[in-house]
């Protein structure tokens, strides 16, 4: 195992015996303490750089003296996850998970609408089934803060190395990733992966063909038909529906530069920021659905896209604010529900609010055109 591991020690996440010495680097990191400070002292304190350093490393010292192992880390995040919830929404309910193996390693694909709370939700639905949790791909993109690497790295997080371009360096990385994840999913570790690069920000969950090609490049080293491979990997789609989207005005901001400037070019700090609201922002209720093993024969990436698709729309759990955008008169939507979501659509900038409805419009739209339901909630 050492040697397997020893293959992937620039991507995969740190092991019991580095867990130690990424506290102590994460203790002693000045931003990192700066950051937290910020957020938990008075303002009074937290400007004095010198004490408030000093307050937060006595207080993290206290606190992580005891955490020695990759499962106590996953313990301190399921207590942190639980105030979340509990601060942040009204509810959060799962289905599909009963009929998994607790024993079998899963590859999680699902929909993507906030950058750290999406596999967030998946850990803590696998951690409350008592199931163990997920080793989560992440983007070297958002790891330009060494304490950021050091948070990710501690939680289960493997790289993926998006910012090789040229196409040897390319083919590399994503060769070496494709072998680390079947690598993890036959030692049963499970995998969470979203369908796509980047979150659906206009409201379609679609997944990439691409993404598909690059799990099969281990199988085709493998002399394997993409079929018969796919099946190995155990493909759980996951449907992850909020009821109030996380970061929409920023989202809508995004989409309408895009469409008036033909791009959008990301300023210093915005992933960041957009982590920091997807914790901090109310999200009322929030409904996980886990899929099936995709089992029938996908021959291709297109066809195990479209299998995906169609199980993450058929199982997205609508909210009213859905219902509302998308125009369903006869849905039954309790006044409450209208009265937020009204509110919440008041407080958006005029320009970008038919952006934002769409965004919750879209998942409605799709469900019904896909599965001819009616719109009765």
């Amino acid at each position: 195992m050492i040697e397997l591991e020893d293959k992937y020690a620039d991507i995969r996440p740190y092991n019991d015996d580095e867990v130690a010495a990424s506290l102590t680097r994460l203790i002693n990191d000045n931003a990192f303490l700066d950051v937290i400070a910020k957020y938990n002292l008075p303002r009074f304190i937290s400007a004095v750089g010198f004490l408030a350093r000093a307050i937060i490393k006595h207080q993290l010292r206290k606190k992580w003296g005891k955490v020695k192992t990759v499962e106590d880390v996953q313990n301190e995040v399921a207590h942190y996850l639980n105030k979340l919830v509990r601060r942040t929404t009204s509810n959060v309910t799962f289905s599909g998970l009963e009929a998994l193996d607790p024993n079998q390693g899963y590859l999680f694909v699902s929909n993507h609408r906030d950058i750290v709370l999406d596999p967030a939700l998946v850990n803590w639905g696998l951690y409350q089934h008592k199931m163990k949790t997920v080793r989560i791909a992440i983007g070297d993109n958002l790891l330009q803060i060494p304490y950021i690497t050091e948070l990710m790295r501690l939680n289960k997080s493997f790289i993926v190395k998006r910012s090789a371009k040229a196409p040897k360096e390319m083919l590399k990385a994503l060769t070496q990733l494709s072998a680390y994840i079947y690598d993890s999913l036959t030692s049963g570790h499970s995998i969470w992966i979203a369908q796509k690069e980047g979150r659906a920000k206009d409201g379609v969950d679609q997944t990439d063909p691409a993404l598909l090609k690059m799990l099969q490049l281990n199988g085709r080293k493998q002399k394997k038909e993409f079929g018969e491979y796919i099946k190995e990997l155990k493909v759980v789609p996951v449907a992850i529906s909020y009821q109030y989207e996380p970061c929409a005005i920023a989202k809508a901001k995004e989409l309408y530069h895009k469409q008036h400037h033909g791009k959008y070019v990301k300023s210093a700090g915005e992933d960041i920021a957009s982590i920091v609201e997807g914790f901090s922002s109310a999200k009322g209720h929030v409904h996980l659905s886990f899929g099936q093993p995709i089992q029938s024969d996908c021959d291709s990436a297109d066809e195990l896209a479209k299998t995906i698709d169609k199980q993450i729309i058929d199982s997205f759990y609508l909210h009213p604010g859905n219902y509302i955008a998308g125009g369903c008169t006869e849905a039954v939507i309790n006044k409450n529900d209208a009265a937020q979501f009204a509110e919440r659509l008041a407080k958006v900038p005029e320009e970008l609010r038919p952006l934002v409805l769409a965004m919750y419009a879209k998942p409605y739209h799709r469900k019904t055109q896909v599965d001819e339901q009616s719109c009765e909630h």
